[in-house]
């Protein structure tokens, strides 16, 4: 009797230990499910710095990570708010906020990274200092674009705006001086860089300038880009605070994403948070 007792003890403290090692592979499981991040992105430039600056910080941390690829300005918003994905990349905070607004989503900007400024661009000349009276300037036709390119255009000493309009929404009305007399020719920002052909001057912003194959060093300016135009990793108001979001952030503000950044994504303007 004692035999078989002692038979009974050691086949229920097998399936005690058993049972335990299952509940430990299964908190495993779970762990491991919550270290996986689906990271949202436009195709091109924003999509790159994902997968070369961010990717390989965020597995450093244990995430499982998943570069999911956009062609538009629309889904990228749409899948985060409906959790398909968990961060995005691709939009200025002024474009987050207006879209959130529109769409009633309740969606945070959690870091701006360094973006891809316009340029002001020109095949006739090869400085601004030899731009002619009546000169053809191409700019972005939406007013947010547009009052970027003002913006450049002041701070080259080409134009001059009042001094208290709103720098987020100059518009051509707001120019008190324009000694060059300067035309300007308001187009779709997709066909900016081939504008460059037709016109003396061009206001590229930086996505599309990439888009087209233009280096960005080839401006005869960059925009001194104000931070709310650069570009911000997104997330639901509900996870701002989330241990990916704090990870996010902790990737981002290393010294690893600096290095990819100097090194593969040269002419990007740095947020404010990075050259201080």
């Amino acid at each position: 009797m004692k035999k078989w007792l002692a038979v009974l003890t050691v086949i229920l403290a097998v399936g005690v230990l058993a049972g335990c090692g299952t509940s430990k592979t299964a908190g495993q499981q779970t762990t491991t499910a919550a270290k996986e991040i689906k990271f949202g992105a436009t195709a091109g430039p924003y999509s790159d710095m994902v997968t070369k600056a961010i990717k390989p910080g965020l597995e450093k941390l244990g995430y499982t990570v998943k570069v999911v690829e956009f062609s538009d300005y629309i889904q990228p918003n749409k899948a985060l708010n409906n959790g398909d994905i968990q961060a995005n990349l691709f939009q200025h905070t002024i474009y987050l906020e207006n879209f959130e607004k529109e769409n009633k989503m309740d969606l945070t900007a959690l870091i701006s990274v360094p973006t891809a400024p316009m340029g002001i661009y020109s095949k006739k000349y090869k400085s601004l200092a030899e731009v002619k009276d009546g000169a053809s300037v191409s700019i972005p036709n939406d007013p947010t674009n547009a009052a970027r390119a003002f913006n450049t255009l002041q701070d080259q000493g080409i134009i001059k705006v009042k001094a208290d309009a709103d720098p987020l929404k100059v518009s051509e009305k707001d120019i008190i001086e324009n000694p060059k007399k300067l035309v300007f020719k308001p187009l779709e920002s997709g066909q900016l860089p081939r504008s460059v052909d037709s016109v003396d001057l061009a206001a590229v912003p930086g996505n599309f300038a990439i888009a087209a194959k233009m280096n960005l060093l080839d401006a005869l300016a960059l925009e001194n880009m104000l931070d709310p135009y650069r570009n911000v990793v997104a997330v639901t108001a509900a996870n701002e605070n989330s241990q990916i979001a704090k990870d996010i952030k902790t990737v981002i503000q290393s010294d690893e994403f600096k290095n990819v950044i100097d090194t593969e994504f040269k002419g990007f303007g740095k947020p404010t948070w990075m050259t201080k």
